[in-house]
């Protein structure tokens, strides 16, 4: 039963329709990702074993959309007295999932571009998002192991920031945190070029002063780091996260870990 008082946490991963949503997902999919300890929990009592979920092809990972309408579908039932069948929740995030994708993929074109992107690996791809109606920011990011493949991902969200630049750059701050803790030398992408200039002048950027020195102290922690402009078309994943995690009515911040099964 939905419970207006519930965490997060309970709310998505641990109350009867989400569970029940989770194991039908698990049930569905058949690529493995594992979830920090914080949620091992649900994916024992869903598998019976290790804590795993079964999601989409690669470029086509639903588990982001899951999350979205399990919170939607608790909404309705506290606001509307509407029940919504886990299986139909599922499937409805599947449908979502494949539209946005088809409506965000290109043909492959013979270009520089092309060729870009055939090399967008070993990297950790940032996005923010801002709007000036809403009171929260969002953050998310995307990593890309030496082969190509998504091996974390995050989402988060604080309360809106000063700009959208400021936003930006925080999205930048937290990936660099997260990923921090699980490698001492990276390669990051933005779509902000202004973070770049920044980032290369600081005393051009009086206002980001305290972001700024910030950023400093991130990446002392890092052997290598370098940071990158990379084209909006390539940053579009990371965007997403970064949407949802705007949208999420609560305070969030999700790391999730993905292996794919061999």
């Amino acid at each position: 039963m939905w419970s207006p008082e519930e965490s997060i946490n309970h709310a998505i991963f641990e109350c009867p329709p989400a569970l029940q949503t989770w194991a039908l997902a698990l049930s569905l999919h058949h690529q493995i990702f594992f979830l920090p300890p914080a949620y091992t929990r649900i994916w024992t009592t869903c598998s019976g074993e290790d804590p795993i979920s079964i999601i989409g092809e690669e470029d086509c990972d639903p588990f982001p959309w899951i999350i979205w309408f399990i919170w939607k579908a608790r909404n309705e039932k506290l606001f509307r007295g509407i029940d919504r069948d886990p299986l139909g929740t599922v499937r409805h995030a599947e449908a979502e999932c494949r539209a946005w994708h088809q409506a965000n993929t290109k043909a492959p074109q013979p270009s520089t571009a092309g060729t870009q992107a055939r090399r967008l690996r070993d990297v950790c791809i940032v996005d923010g998002s801002w709007h000036q109606d809403q009171t929260l920011s969002g953050y998310g990011w995307i990593w890309l192991d030496s082969e190509g493949n998504q091996r974390l991902l995050g989402l988060h969200n604080q309360p809106r920031r000063i700009s959208p630049l400021h936003t930006e750059l925080e999205a930048l701050l937290w990936a660099m945190q997260c990923v921090a803790q699980h490698s001492n030398a990276q390669a990051f992408g933005t779509d902000c070029q202004d973070v770049i200039k920044m980032i290369e002048k600081p005393e051009d950027w009086p206002k980001f002063s305290t972001e700024l020195q910030e950023f400093s102290r991130l990446q002392s922690l890092f052997s290598h780091f370098s940071l990158s402009f990379l084209p909006r078309s390539f940053v579009t994943k990371a965007d997403h996260l970064a949407r949802q995690a705007r949208l999420f009515t609560r305070p969030l911040s999700l790391l999730v870990v993905l292996f794919r099964g061999g």
